[in-house]
């Protein structure tokens, strides 16, 4: 076999073989929904109202009690 034969038949060789070395990356969505639980304390912010409330209604009427 010459040379230039072994490079003709050395060359698809090399090819195949750089081609099924390729590394694969594949990005898939889940297959289920993403659930996010938060637990938010708002009870802090109603209080305030509230006690401002109180505290307008306490000094328009002060003498309700």
């Amino acid at each position: 076999m010459t040379r230039s034969g072994f490079t003709l038949l050395a060359l698809p060789v090399l090819l195949a073989l750089t081609t099924a070395c390729t590394p694969r990356l594949a990005l898939e969505a889940p297959k289920e929904p993403i659930t996010i639980n938060l637990n938010v304390k708002i009870d802090h912010e109603i209080r305030l109202r509230v006690e401002r409330d109180l505290d307008e209604l306490f000094s328009d009427d002060s003498d309700l009690f």
